[in-house]
């Protein structure tokens, strides 16, 4: 399957083809499949923070023992590591020095 690029924007959750449609994070190249996956985690990401921000209203439950955390955390190391994946050794390195992927 063919490759094209990819414009993906992390805050935003935003994955485009269109290069000035919007402020960009990376430049990946990647097949529909691989885009695919990367929007699942995403929208994976997004549900979980929607659940830490009700979550977040319940006074006596601590953060730091809040599952909703952990799966947010979770989807963007998995998001970041495809990105990883799918882009040149100049944001690889990059990625690497800013130490958000475990193991690597």
């Amino acid at each position: 399957m063919a490759k094209k690029t990819y414009y993906v924007s992390i805050a935003g959750g935003e994955i485009s083809q269109v290069k000035t449609a919007n402020t960009y994070s990376f430049e990946i190249q990647a097949t529909d499949a691989e885009v695919e996956q990367l929007r699942a985690y995403f929208n994976e990401a997004y549900g979980a923070d929607w659940k830490s921000f009700w979550r977040a209203h319940v006074p006596f439950l601590e953060y730091h023992h809040d599952p909703q955390n952990d799966e947010y955390e979770d989807r963007l190391q998995k998001a970041y590591k495809l990105i990883y994946d799918l882009t040149d050794n100049e944001t690889q390195e990059m990625i690497a020095q800013m130490g958000i992927i475990n193991g690597l």
